[in-house]
């Protein structure tokens, strides 16, 4: 067991509506060395491991021009999390946390995101760096990264071009 079950002190479950699908298309499946959420980076770094994305037909022709960006965003699916946490305590703090405001994989949408390095493009294959997610983890969507942090930073012409 991994441990998505356990219950910390001062967590709240919900009953949670069942889930109904909002007709998400996987687009891909993506490739790490974790295979438990205890040995899953608690969030990614642009140091870490070289990770496959591997993209499914019919949507390999939307890579095109894609290794021009040196950041992505990927979007995915945490389908091996739970949904009905609404106040969690996560393992780096004692306080209790309301779900919204922390980035962990139980959420009622579970929707994972990562900013991460592109190293290169093989075939229907992406090779990243920065990814924080279990091995097989399904796609969603894939974005070039054209702003900085900030919300108020304007793009440079140099922030488009892969370095």
């Amino acid at each position: 067991m991994d441990g998505r079950d356990e219950i910390r002190p001062g967590e709240v479950v919900v009953t949670a509506p069942a889930p109904r699908d909002a007709g998400l298309v996987f687009i891909g499946r993506i490739h790490t060395p974790w295979q438990s959420r205890s040995a899953c980076p608690r969030q990614g770094r642009r140091d870490g491991p070289i990770c496959r994305i591997e993209i499914f037909e019919p949507w390999v022709a939307a890579l095109k021009g894609i290794e021009k960006f040196a950041k992505l965003e990927v979007l995915y699916w945490l389908d091996r999390s739970r949904r009905d946490l609404v106040q969690q305590n996560p393992k780096h703090s004692d306080q209790t946390t309301g779900t919204f405001a922390l980035r962990s994989p139980m959420r009622p949408n579970p929707i994972g995101t990562s900013l991460v390095k592109l190293e290169r493009v093989e075939e229907n294959s992406l090779f990243v760096r920065g990814l924080d997610c279990l091995d097989g983890t399904p796609l969603v969507d894939l974005k070039p990264d054209h702003c900085h942090f900030s919300a108020d930073a304007v793009p440079q012409p140099e922030d488009f071009q892969k370095r």
